[in-house]
């Protein structure tokens, strides 16, 4: 057998069987958080004032003195080595969309020539790891190689192995951030302040707004055997050529299909080490295609469930090696199938409540209900190209708008209903929408209230931002992307909205006061209205209730003034806008140096990606692909060679024919790639000789990855061709069928 090597990796993923996976003794709700300092692991390890004093700072964002955080670093070390640690590390979310860390272990010098092991408050709360080699978008220099990593004491820590693991920010020596953790924690901070402000209107005893995440994490996994045996997959996380399987997910039958039994062991125990890491997973299913699948938890704050995917992912990986599996995050990894997203179910509640949820128990509450509903529109509306720009790399490219995932065109799906209550407000009169009814207060005459009693929405697959009951689903974010950057983005939209209509309505409530002076009526609720109804008329261009996936919206989007924008490099030009930098500056977000490092971050990682695609495409056609066709067309002229010799001339043609014609295409197809690869290669030459990093990733937008389609194109018609003994890689019917 010409092909040993690829069989036997094919025979050897046949032969495997599921990996007993060892279940503790407990049910899930008691091992949940056992890795995890929680709150009940403080009150066992903290004195008593450093508890209470340690919740504050949770809780109320209160100031951390020297005193309490050498305290607390006293009872997380002696938690920390009951349980096993011997090192610790600040776990912080540079520009990689990875995570990073640095183990340092406990021990000290104990002044006798022995050692003793420490942990201060000052190690706790501060490090200085090496900040040279991390993207920087030109903050730093490669020569000045000081930042600092801070603690971030909202999310708690937890041991893995040996080490304790402790969240923090990262910054720059001279203050700008170097990870998505600071600014997000800056933009939830702007939508809790903002939100609560608005809150008051209907509820003064509000004390605080949250913002909630719940991800959807879609995966792949595929035997790590056939894994090894695709350089494409294993050097960019994709594969760069391979024709369809006969049978992938035409018959639609494996989403939510039966688990496999090898696939069921892996999530058993990804879900235990997930529970005892305090990740609270509650769903696991079959997706779309072959072996794709989804994990999703129950809703956390925002912060922490950012922290708790990064987490996950990476706990992904090792766990999917344990059971010979490699676990595949790439937005796209085959093409033919679906690919991989993130879907980001976002919300805001109140310690009263969620307040994207109706109908509400009074009319003050649907009020409340509508207000954050239009404003949540008013910021999608006003940053549609900045929302899109926060979820698109040169991964996630390959699957927005492939008729599977929501097109590359951000839009609200908002469904009969809630349609149906912002256009009642927009077009009945005030006085009609709000009514006094005696000593009851006031009676919101909006009938399609009621009817939010049922799923108030049906399900919109092609919108990227669909309401769904008493949340919006942001469903565009790519399964390798950090949640943060999409979150980052809505949320600090959504505060700006916020402050400007309390602004608006403050400024009109002494207007409404004169004209309803002696009269019953709420000049507040009155002002609410009157600016919810000029928003829902601003923001109408935002919603679209039909088929994202078609032509016709492209156009009628573009005529809305919607970004229709495709080329990746261009739609991060959104985050330098005037109006993103006057947003995120007026927050406090993000700085315009932060934003125009970040691009430059943004722009240099497309370009590497496309940049490694294009070298390794290169590596395979010449070294694999065509060495392998041009052995199988000497095994056919040799055919046809020995049909001459054996038979008479006439007949000898025409038993060869099928063959020479195989011979030809061949030669053809095989000229065609080498051709295609010399384009390639000039292509990225001059690409790579342009300095400007805006200037660069357009042009391997533009100029070099075209050309792979034509090269992959003739590489899986020769794979179709050539004798299967002889093809040197994994197709996809071997690749996407787990036994």
């Amino acid at each position: 057998m010409a092909n040993d090597l690829r069989f036997q990796v094919v025979f050897e993923a046949f032969k495997k069987k599921p990996l007993d996976v060892k279940t503790p003794s407990e049910r899930p709700c008691d091992y949940f958080g056992k890795h995890v300092f929680n709150r009940e692991k403080m009150y066992r390890y903290l004195p008593k004032d450093v508890y209470e004093k340690m919740i504050d700072v949770m809780d109320n964002g209160a100031q951390l003195d020297r005193h309490v955080a050498n305290a607390i670093a006293a009872g997380m070390m002696q938690w920390a080595k009951e349980n096993g640690a011997t090192h610790y590390t600040h776990w912080f979310q540079p520009l990689t969309e990875g995570t990073a860390e640095k183990h340092d272990s406990f021990i000290e010098h104990d002044g006798k020539g022995g050692m003793i092991e420490e942990f201060s408050g000052k190690l706790l709360v501060q490090q200085e790891p090496d900040a040279s080699s991390f993207p920087s978008g030109g903050i730093r220099s490669t020569f000045e190689a000081r930042g600092y990593s801070a603690w971030d004491p909202t999310s708690p820590v937890f041991i893995i192995d040996d080490t304790l693991i402790i969240p923090t920010v990262f910054i720059s020596y001279s203050g700008e951030s170097l990870d998505y953790k600071s600014p997000l924690l800056r933009a939830l901070k702007a939508v809790s302040a903002a939100a609560t402000e608005v809150c008051h209107y209907f509820d003064p005893a509000v004390k605080k707004v949250t913002s909630n995440l719940g991800w959807e994490q879609e995966y792949f996994l595929v035997d790590e055997g056939l894994y090894a045996a695709r350089p494409d997959l294993l050097l960019t996380g994709r594969t760069l050529m391979g024709h369809d399987s006969a049978k992938n997910q035409q018959m639609e039958d494996h989403y939510f299909g039966s688990i496999p039994e090898r696939v069921a062991a892996f999530m058993r125990e990804l879900e235990i080490q997930a529970l005892m890491l305090g990740i609270p997973v509650k769903t696991r299913h079959n997706e779309v295609a072959p072996n794709q699948f989804e994990v999703a938890p129950i809703f956390e704050e925002t912060n922490l469930a950012v922290d708790h995917n990064m987490l996950l992912m990476s706990l992904m990986k090792r766990v999917a090696r344990k059971h010979g599996f490699r676990a595949l995050l790439h937005e796209k990894p085959f093409d033919g199938i679906n690919g991989s997203g993130k879907h980001n179910n976002w919300s805001l509640s109140t310690d009263t409540g969620v307040l994207l949820h109706a109908p509400g128990k009074t009319a003050v509450q649907n009020l409340r209900f509508a207000t954050f509903i239009v404003e949540t529109l008013m910021g999608v509306y006003r940053h549609n190209g900045l929302l899109k720009a926060s979820i698109m790399s040169a991964t996630n490219a390959h699957r927005l708008g492939a008729n599977e995932a929501p097109p590359a065109i951000i839009s609200s799906f908002l469904g009969k209903q809630v349609s149906g209550l912002l256009d009642h407000i927009e077009k009945a009169d005030v006085d009609d929408i709000l009514a006094m009814d005696g000593k009851k207060g006031m009676k919101m005459d909006i009938p399609e209230i009621p009817e939010l009693l049922i799923d108030n929405t049906d399900r919109n697959r092609t919108s990227p931002f669909a309401f769904t009951g008493n949340r919006f689903e942001f469903r565009a974010v790519g399964s390798e992307a950090n949640c943060a950057s999409a979150m980052i983005a809505l949320n600090s939209a959504v505060a700006e909205a916020l402050i400007d209509f309390k602004k608006r309505v403050d400024k009109r409530i002494p207007e409404f006061e004169k004209r309803l002076a002696g009269t019953e009526h709420s000049s507040t609720f009155h002002a609410i209205i009157d600016v919810l109804r000029e928003d829902i008329k601003t923001c109408k261009p935002i919603r679209f209730d039909g088929n994202g996936y078609s032509d016709e919206w492209v156009i009628e989007a573009a005529k809305r003034g919607l970004d229709v924008e495709k080329s990746c490099p261009i739609i991060f030009e959104h985050y330098l806008t005037d109006d993103s930098i006057k947003m995120f500056e007026s927050l406090g977000v993000m700085t315009k140096k932060e934003l125009e490092a970040r691009n430059e971050v943004k722009w240099e990682n497309y370009t590497k990606k496309i940049q490694i695609e294009a070298r390794v495409l290169g590596d395979l056609s010449m070294n694999h692909i065509i060495p392998v066709a041009t052995r199988y067309q000497m095994t056919l002229l040799e055919n046809v060679k020995n049909m001459s010799d054996v038979f008479p001339s006439d007949k000898a043609e025409k038993l060869s024919a099928s063959n020479i014609k195989l011979i030809e295409e061949i030669a053809e197809r095989v000229s065609t790639i080498e051709k295609g690869v010399d384009e390639l290669v000039n292509a990225r030459k001059l690409a790579n000789k342009i300095t400007n990093e805006h200037d660069k990733a357009i042009a391997y937008h533009d100029d070099v990855e075209p050309k792979f389609a034509n090269i992959r194109y003739q590489i899986d018609k020769l794979e179709l061709i050539v004798d299967d003994a002889l093809w040197p890689l994994p197709k996809y019917r071997e690749l996407l069928f787990i036994r």
